[in-house]
């Protein structure tokens, strides 16, 4: 089973959050697949990752860029999995049914969209039904995440 960790954006964007999480993935080695919600959400996202800050470089791409396997960050919309990605970070309400597949799953949704929110408690308890180890982390008023719940 995988584990699963959900990020309830309040205080950052998700334009602020990705990088940092991506950087962290990179840094140990690992490969990320992410997945947004549509072809345009991808393309920008991945635009904002050349440029999120002057000194700063993750290598990655999209199908538009050609040569997915060997993208150590990959963007897309769809199902595919082509760079063998150990991490899985679901945004923009996109789902997936393979996330079993992958070793760590975050899923980054808008806390302060009431219908994300809403749909990310259906996502956690279709989580904890298949038996997926959870993780809930919240911003503090500082901005740190701190974990708030874990199943099991």
């Amino acid at each position: 089973m995988s584990e699963i960790r959900f990020y309830h954006l309040q205080r950052a964007s998700l334009e602020d959050t990705l990088p940092v999480m991506l950087e962290r993935a990179y840094g140990r080695g690992d490969r990320a697949l992410v997945v947004a919600g549509s072809p345009e959400r991808v393309e920008a996202l991945a635009a904002h990752l050349w440029t999120y800050k002057p000194d700063g470089f993750l290598p990655h791409g999209s199908a538009k860029d050609g040569e997915a396997a060997e993208q150590p960050i990959y963007l897309t919309d769809g199902e595919e999995s082509p760079n063998a990605a150990k991490l899985l970070i679901l945004c923009d309400g996109a789902a997936r049914n393979d996330v079993g597949g992958f070793p760590l799953v975050c899923e980054l949704f808008d806390g302060n969209d009431d219908v994300a929110v809403a749909a990310a408690r259906d996502r956690w308890k279709s989580y904890l039904q298949a038996g997926h180890q959870l993780v809930y982390f919240q911003q503090s008023p500082a901005g740190k995440w701190e974990e708030k719940a874990r199943s099991g």
